[in-house]
């Protein structure tokens, strides 16, 4: 059925083909088709993170197995409360001081979400992005699967350009905003452990987020 589907580019620099781009990019969301939009970091390939098919769509597309699923991007701090489990103060602490932003916290999800995104152990990895672009899809779509833009092994995609080369028609909407500014990936931090810890370092650095949750530890700590 994917290569019945139309691909489109489009490019979000300019007003109308944003404003195109986004209601194609959330239609193709709603049909469970997967989609390529534009984040503070590099850009993601993402999908309906209620949609189970979508989500693993989105894994074969990488090449990746459910042992490593996707993170969840949301377009806004209040979505967070309705997808986990008793959030930590100090996951609450990082999110007013960091978000919109490159930071992903690991948290308990809810036992109530009927969703699929692979072997999560019971948790979900949550960031809200600082772009306009994707925070617009969101707000469209609700909260998205969503990965970095390359195929597992290759180099991640700058531009919605870049990740075509790469996807061709495993992806149907491309939104187009230019070479990524900040090309390091988020910092994920783990906040179900009793003492918060940083499981990937990017863009965030440890000493801005020990201004706010003092004890957190790098990996090894």
């Amino acid at each position: 059925m994917a290569g019945w589907r139309t691909v489109n580019l489009y490019d979000c620099r300019t007003l109308a083909w944003r404003d195109q781009g986004v209601t194609a990019a959330a239609e193709a969301v709603r049909r469970g088709d997967l989609v390529v939009l534009p984040t503070d970091t590099v850009y993601g390939i993402g999908a309906d993170a209620f949609k189970p098919w979508a989500v693993t769509a989105l894994l074969n597309a990488k090449g990746r197995g459910r042992h490593m699923p996707p993170p969840v991007l949301i377009g806004s701090r209040h979505t967070l409360d309705g997808l986990t489990l008793n959030l930590p103060a100090v996951a609450r602490d990082l999110v007013e001081a960091f978000w919109p932003g490159a930071l992903t916290i690991v948290v308990e999800q809810a036992p109530s979400l009927q969703w699929d995104l692979g072997d999560t152990g019971g948790t979900v990895a949550v960031r809200m992005p600082a772009h306009p672009v994707a925070l617009e899809v969101l707000r469209e779509t609700g909260p998205m699967a969503v990965s970095s833009a390359n195929k597992t092994g290759e180099p991640a995609a700058l531009t919605a350009k870049a990740a075509q080369d790469q996807f061709q028609y495993a992806v149907s909407v491309y939104l187009e905003a230019g070479e990524s500014v900040d090309q390091t990936p988020s910092t994920i931090v783990n906040c179900v452990t009793p003492v918060p810890t940083v499981l990937r370092e990017g863009a965030l650095p440890i000493e801005k987020l020990r201004e706010v949750v003092p004890n957190i530890k790098l990996p090894g700590e």
